[in-house]
């Protein structure tokens, strides 16, 4: 009798822990990379794209340089030149930046926010009014920024510029 009721008990205990893994299972919640929003990854995108702005504006190069995750994959496109790397990014970076006098304008206008999980897709319009010296420059682009989530926040991992052609309305 006491073996039958140990085997009885062993089968109920299997068959409760079995019902609660297919409840478990059937709870579990599904992504959706493609429509999900994502509105906390946007809020961290939002703050670095200002961070970045900031740091242009103080003239923080390596604060600047920080916010690329640099590697062998990095690549950029712009002016509708090669693709170029790591190195000829940082170098443009710094140069550029480096070499501004005054911003008078420094927007990002239209921009939208796309996140994919851990990569997000951000599209601008900028609007930036720069002084080199006594020489003053505007530049209106598309840009696109793609991000990676890191350990240390989200970060640039491919840039693409390219002139604006239609003024924003």
């Amino acid at each position: 009798m006491r073996i039958k009721l140990t085997v009885l008990t062993i089968m109920a205990f299997g068959t409760i822990l079995s019902s609660c893994k297919e409840i478990e299972e059937k709870t579990e919640v599904k992504v959706d990379l493609l429509n999900d929003e994502f509105p906390e990854a946007k809020k961290e995108i939002n703050m670095t794209i200002d961070s970045i702005v900031q740091s242009v504006r103080d003239g923080d190069l390596d604060r600047l340089i920080s916010f690329h995750a640099y590697s062998p994959k990095f690549t950029e496109f712009k002016n509708g030149e090669v693709r170029n790397g790591a190195k000829e990014n940082e170098d443009f970076e710094r140069g550029v930046f480096g070499s501004v006098t005054e911003i008078s304008k420094f927007d990002m206008n239209n921009t939208k926010i796309a996140v994919y999980g851990d990569i997000a897709n951000v599209t601008t319009h900028t609007d930036f009014h720069l002084k080199f010296g006594e020489d003053s420059v505007v530049v209106n682009d598309q840009m696109t920024l793609l991000f990676l989530k890191t350990d240390n926040g989200w970060r640039i991992v491919h840039e693409h510029h390219s002139p604006l052609n239609k003024a924003e309305e």
